[in-house]
């Protein structure tokens, strides 16, 4: 779909420069002094640098300040040529740090606006114009959601909702191959599904059967775009994704939670028994998926798992984490670092098993994870051993004094 209209936009591209051969072929003597040649030679080429910039895509990226959204902006600026508009309200793991790469370049624009509040975003999808918009905004930290979920409601509900309906707006606003291109990329989680069941694995015909005020926001917002194509038409696509991780990732999560408190001989905290599975999935192989999906994908309210292949109990990456630093800090004095590890009482709700079949995206669209999980976690833990004391941000959430539920927020949360 996107690209039938890229190479409508370059043949018009290639009729004006075409007329500007036709002008000039046969005729340079007479260029000098003629002047009606002259001008129909500057017109085309007008008009053929205006299709030009007009035939490159600009995007949307919402939450593409987060973790998960940052890779997919860093990864868009460097593999393509598309322009993207991130758009980020900057809360709790918003990190411009991670776009140190892209920032000032031609293509990349940012926009510190909250998806809720309607004017804005109206204003953005008429000043850019976008393409397509791939939504990664969202509230997602579990912990927190159960504590605290009204921000968690506002942002992936309401949030979505208003995105929605600008969006639909704009589309039908739109006009011959604009609104033929126009894609909303929904980007979800799998902790939708709550429990595999028998077969063992979650697929585009799971139950949805959220067990927390996160996965509930996001199951809701699924079925708001859902719903948004099956009533007016609306091109939409839907991915739901397994636990990410890799550099970068915000302290609150498992993996640089477990680096960080070792690395000070601090108590590491795992839920329960930390015989919770989870399938891992490296965030340069999901941003990696997801622009196969918005470039190729079947956009009729159609689905995508996209998953690592990689389950593994919290407690055996906690033990990973444990054996690697033991390896890579053979100085430390917290030696062996397993000798921190702390249980706790378990998560309220919280889910046994999570593991993605991704059969669907790999047979329609070639895709499958290339991170393996061990070449992947110790890429990770090196680096936030290299940046622990470098990235101002660490430190901003180490100074914060939050509270979730009995426990402090340093808790295990995958």
């Amino acid at each position: 779909m996107v690209d039938d209209v890229l190479l409508n936009k370059s043949a018009s591209i290639e009729r004006c420069l075409g007329r500007i051969a036709d002008e000039y072929t046969g005729h340079e003597d007479e260029l000098e002094t003629d002047y009606t040649r002259q001008d129909s030679i500057v017109l085309n080429l007008q008009r053929a640098c205006e299709t030009a910039i007009d035939a490159m895509m600009h995007q949307v990226r919402t939450g593409g300040a987060g973790f998960i959204g940052s890779a997919v902006v860093r990864q868009f600026i460097d593999k393509t040529d598309i322009t993207v508009i991130n758009v980020d309200a900057l809360t709790n793991a918003g990190n411009l740090e991670s776009l140190d790469t892209v920032f000032g370049h031609p293509r990349y624009f940012f926009e510190h606006v909250n998806i809720c509040d309607k004017t804005e975003i109206e204003r953005i999808f008429r000043e850019y114009k976008p393409d397509a918009v791939m939504h990664l905004a969202a509230e997602s930290h579990v912990d927190w959601s159960i504590d605290s979920p009204t921000e968690f409601i506002e942002t992936n509900i309401v949030g979505t909702y208003t995105l929605l309906d600008v969006a639909r707006q704009y589309w039908l606003d739109a006009v011959n191959d604009d609104k033929h291109s126009f894609i909303f990329h929904h980007i979800s989680t799998d902790e939708v599904f709550g429990f595999p069941g028998e077969e063992g694995l979650f697929t585009g015909a799971s139950l949805y059967q959220p067990n927390s005020p996160y996965s509930v926001s996001k199951a809701s917002s699924d079925h708001l775009v859902r719903v948004w194509h099956h009533t007016y038409g609306l091109s939409v696509v839907i991915t739901n994704c397994s636990n990410n991780y890799s550099p970068y990732q915000f302290p609150e999560e498992l993996i640089p939670l477990v680096v960080l408190n070792a690395r000070e001989g601090k108590p590491i905290p795992v839920y329960g028994k930390g015989d919770n599975v989870r399938d891992w999935l490296y965030v340069d192989d999901h941003a990696c998926a997801l622009r196969c999906v918005v470039e190729s994908g079947q956009v009729g309210g159609e689905t995508y798992n996209i998953g690592g292949l990689n389950e593994k109990a919290n407690l055996d990456v906690v033990h990973d984490i444990c054996g690697m630093l033991d390896e890579l800090l053979p100085g430390s004095k917290f030696l062996p670092h397993a000798n921190l590890i702390t249980f706790v009482n378990d998560r309220l709700g919280h889910d046994q098993l999570y593991a993605i079949n991704a059969r669907k995206i790999d047979d329609e669209l070639r895709w499958a994870s290339n991170e393996m999980f061990d070449s992947g976690l110790k890429k990770t833990v090196r680096w936030y051993i290299k940046n622990r004391n470098t990235r101002s941000f660490f430190q901003d959430y180490m100074n914060r004094k939050v509270f979730v539920g009995e426990q402090a927020a340093f808790q295990a949360v995958a």
